[in-house]
């Protein structure tokens, strides 16, 4: 009898056990390469409270910051955004390999160069490294990033030239780089243009009619081209050219665009506004500052 009960009592405590026992499969869904590299990245913030979550163990998918693809459990995320957090970013993040989302924005103590570490990851479809202190050029390594839709680096301290080719990104859909110090030597496929030192020539190496970029936001740099001479693509719907030298007036072919969004104030453009399309729907505010550029909304040209 005595033998029976504790026979009973062994069993149910071994099924309590199992029960409570967690599924590797269920609870740690996270790929260890992914969650190695992420605690890699920990360490070289100096373990910053924003990633006080990333503990080695527990499941990395669950981790703040991060998100997990639903199919291969790998991370195709990395968003770190706001928060105490100084230092550079980590040449670890190129070590996650099936990243498509890579954000660090409002930092305003990460330093240092964009680490060419992120031209590994081949699957990247978002750049955000915005609101923060880095310094250094515009990487040219972009341009080897082909499912690349969206790209921003506004509100840094990039300088330097804009690499002529991220014009060979193909899917590049809005690129940001307002708020810089960019300046420097034309581009070779910029064309020839009259000499400076600061950027001049036509920037349809970006527009051109037959790319699909929508957003293009250039404004508050040094930028010194004539206006009259880009072509934009059919599908821009947002250009902010706001804060920079640029000459010459604004090309006919605007009036067939459906932009959503336009600034072209301080700069140094002249000659009448071209009557039609959406461009008399935007406010003097879109145009004002302007050396010698008139016609609705602006003063009637004489």
């Amino acid at each position: 009898m005595e033998t029976s009960k504790l026979f009973l009592f062994s069993s149910s405590l071994l099924l309590v056990l199992l029960a409570t026992r967690p599924c590797p499969s269920l609870s740690e869904r996270c790929n260890p390469k992914d969650k190695k590299v992420l605690l890699q990245i920990k360490k070289a913030l100096d373990n910053p409270y924003i990633l006080a979550s990333w503990n080695p163990n527990t499941d990395c998918c669950g981790w703040y910051c991060v998100e997990c693809d639903l199919t291969t459990h790998r991370i195709n995320s990395l968003t770190i955004f706001s928060g105490q957090l100084s230092g550079q970013i980590p040449d670890a993040v190129g070590d996650l390999p099936f990243l498509e989302t890579l954000i660090f924005r409002k930092l305003s103590n990460l330093t240092g160069q964009i680490p060419p570490a992120i031209a590994k990851l081949k699957h990247l479809k978002m750049v955000r490294l915005s609101w923060t202190n880095l310094s250094g050029p515009v990487p040219a390594f972009f341009s080897e990033l082909k499912n690349l839709t969206y790209l921003d680096l506004s509100f840094n301290n990039l300088s330097g030239p804009i690499p002529g080719s991220l014009s060979l990104l193909p899917n590049l859909g809005a690129l940001h780089l307002d708020r810089n110090h960019l300046t420097g030597p034309i581009p070779d496929s910029f064309g020839k243009f009259a000499g400076s030192t600061q950027l001049e020539g036509d920037l349809s190496i970006f527009f051109n009619a037959n790319k699909s970029t929508q957003i293009v936001d250039f404004s508050r740099n040094l930028f010194q081209f004539d206006l009259s001479r880009v072509e934009f693509p059919k599908s821009l719907t947002s250009l902010d050219l706001s804060h920079n030298k640029i000459a010459g007036s604004l090309p006919e072919m605007m009036t067939s665009l459906d932009l959503q969004f336009l600034n072209v104030s301080y700069n140094r453009l002249c000659g009448k506004i071209p009557v039609g399309g959406k461009l008399q729907s935007f406010d003097y505010d879109s145009y004002f500052h302007n050396r010698c550029l008139c016609g609705a909304p602006l003063q009637s040209c004489k």
